[in-house]
């Protein structure tokens, strides 16, 4: 594992963080070119009632207003949990160089697990990626906050 993947991805667990205290999915990104931070964002899909708004959307779309540009050529962008398909598509579109996760989602993720679209024939832009990287921390956040729920939930139902 990089040190400077590391240091950015131990920033993405920090946003991740950020989204659990406000009861969201905690799920962080941070997007840098040559190393330099661009922006950043975590899960807001329930307080701004927007389904797309996941951390790496909102990083994204961040990072194209900041940039002035709808293309981000040679920027990497780091998310605690591998992308969904709907971020992929977007990752894609965004022409993102690099993507590098944490956790694996088995389930819905559409890197190399549920879907392959890192690997897709028919995306014209080939994302490389790196996953693993701080996977027991960031695979921790989302088991946590499941477990916490499940939790809160027979409680609830006394």
């Amino acid at each position: 594992m990089d040190s400077q993947d590391e240091q950015w991805m131990r920033h993405a667990i920090r946003l991740a963080q950020r989204a659990e205290e406000q009861g969201e999915v905690p799920v962080g990104a941070v997007l840098v070119k040559g190393n330099q931070y661009i922006a950043e964002g975590w899960n807001v899909p329930i307080l701004s009632n927007d389904p797309t708004a996941h951390a790496e959307m909102v990083a994204i779309r961040s990072a194209g207003s900041i940039l002035e540009n709808y293309r981000l050529i040679a920027c990497t962008l780091y998310v605690t949990l591998e992308p969904c398909v709907m971020c992929m598509g977007a990752i894609s579109h965004a022409r993102i160089k690099r993507l590098v996760f944490g956790a694996s989602d088995p389930k819905r993720g559409a890197v190399c697990n549920a879907l392959s679209l890192a690997e897709a024939s028919f995306l014209n832009h080939k994302v490389t990626w790196d996953g693993g990287v701080l996977e027991e921390e960031c695979s921790s956040l989302i088991l946590d906050f499941f477990k916490a729920k499940r939790t809160a939930t027979k409680i609830a139902k006394g």
